[in-house]
């Protein structure tokens, strides 16, 4: 279980959302932290694969390259 403190005029918004659509305010902020947790497990996975490939972890292979393995026409 997590407890946080809003500033007023967050929870002011959560209020009126949610009087307006009918669900909770913990229904909302649920949302909103599920999709700012996935975009930040999406850039911070990114910065570490290119961090990967500037040291020479990994590599790339090209588009066409990969369009030619799988039979796509590019």
């Amino acid at each position: 279980m997590l407890a946080i403190r809003l500033p007023a005029e967050i929870e002011n918004r959560l209020d009126v959302l949610a009087k307006s659509t009918g669900r909770t305010k913990t229904f909302y902020a649920k949302e909103a932290i599920l999709q700012h947790l996935d975009d930040l497990e999406d850039l911070y996975l990114a910065e570490q694969r290119l961090k990967d490939i500037q040291e020479g972890r990994t590599k790339t292979i090209p588009l066409e390259e990969v369009m030619m393995n799988y039979g796509l026409e590019g």
